[in-house]
């Protein structure tokens, strides 16, 4: 992870700067202007990692500047991140001074959510044993956390290997799982506006919606309230999992999901060949009338988007507006953008999320 430039007095200009990207890259395809959302202007990463950097005996939190793995950034405290992880840095870096939690640990991750939950990473370069437990789990205790050591081979919980989230969404407040090392977003403020965006241009329908990328439902949740019935995928095991969970503890029922990628998914509708995972799944059964995605930053295949054409209504949510841009112009000839939005997930960078809903023309 990069340490960005925070300055808090060029925030208003770097949005305006965004949006004028983005809108430059949607003109193309006459595009309205975008619905922009900002974000806090610090405290609004729930989650970062650091680097531990050695200077004589002391040991710092670090991080860099893209493109110079050489010269760290020391730090004390991390602005842009949550209050709660703030806390914790000062408190954690004291129980450095203890042997059995200090000796070669490399890099510290902290994983926390608007809900108030946390939970940390140690990454060691050195086997974990009984003592490390029994230091982990004081220190858990003292701190409120739950403790995750990962060192080459070994992968030892102290709690749970997770945390617990709430957004509401159009009053309906849901709750998810997000499992240590699976992604999740970053921006809790703007994941709920993006969710509320999401749900309303959706709208609400009686057919069927078919969502590709779905991670541990963080879409899915909101959006299966809006629609008779879905169909989701997903290619990682733990995310599968946590969505899951996630379905079952926010009493979600007229949700499918399956462990396919985007492609799988795409070969299984054209009768490409079959798939033992969509085994007892009626992929004619659906009246599918929307498509929403949220692919990773390389954007659809060039199959996936010609699957996408059989769609009256795309809902595209995207990390990188280039591939969006992309993606658009191989669906321009059938489809158009009737709405769209810029969600600034990643203040003072060059990152944006967002958002677009195509049409049948």
């Amino acid at each position: 992870m990069s340490l960005p430039h925070f300055d808090p007095s060029h925030y208003d200009a770097q949005l305006a700067d965004k949006q004028a990207r983005l809108s430059g890259l949607l003109a193309p395809f006459a595009a309205p202007e975008p619905e922009v959302f900002d974000s806090p202007r610090e405290h609004y990463r729930l989650r970062a990692e650091f680097r531990l950097w050695r200077e004589g005996e002391a040991r710092h939190y670090a991080m860099f500047d893209p493109g110079d793995k050489r010269k760290p950034i020391l730090l004390d405290d991390f602005p842009i991140a949550s209050e709660r992880i703030n806390d914790l840095m000062p408190r954690l870096k004291a129980a450095w001074e203890n042997a059995a939690l200090g000796f070669k640990l490399f890099q510290v991750e902290f994983l926390t959510t608007l809900a108030g939950d946390a939970l940390i990473t140690l990454c060691y370069h050195h086997p974990l044993d009984a003592f490390w437990q029994t230091a982990a789990e004081r220190l858990a205790a003292e701190l409120g956390v739950s403790i995750v050591g990962r060192s080459r081979g070994q992968r030892l919980v102290v709690g749970r290997d997770y945390v617990e989230e709430e957004l509401e969404v159009a009053g309906r407040r849901f709750r998810y799982r997000q499992p240590e090392g699976a992604f999740t977003q970053p921006n809790g403020v703007v994941c709920r506006k993006m969710l509320n965006w999401a749900h309303d241009v959706l709208g609400e329908r009686d057919d069927d919606l078919l969502e590709l990328y779905c991670g541990n439902g963080n879409f899915t949740l909101p959006l299966a309230t809006r629609v008779r019935r879905v169909l989701a995928t997903e290619i990682s095991k733990t995310s599968v999992n946590a969505a899951l969970t996630n379905l079952e503890s926010n009493g979600v029922d007229n949700v499918t999901l399956v462990r396919l990628s985007a492609e799988e998914l795409t070969q299984a509708l054209n009768e490409v060949r079959p798939f033992r995972r969509l085994a007892g799944v009626d992929l004619k059964g659906y009246d599918f009338g929307s498509l929403f995605v949220d692919p990773p930053r390389a954007g659809m295949d060039p199959d996936t988007c010609e699957l996408a054409r059989r769609f009256g209504r795309i809902l595209y949510i995207s990390c990188n507006p280039e591939t969006l841009a992309a993606n658009i112009a191989r669906l321009h000839d059938t489809h158009r953008v009737v709405r769209c939005a810029l969600f600034d997930q990643f203040p003072y960078t060059h990152h944006m999320e967002s958002g677009v809903l195509l049409e049948r023309r």
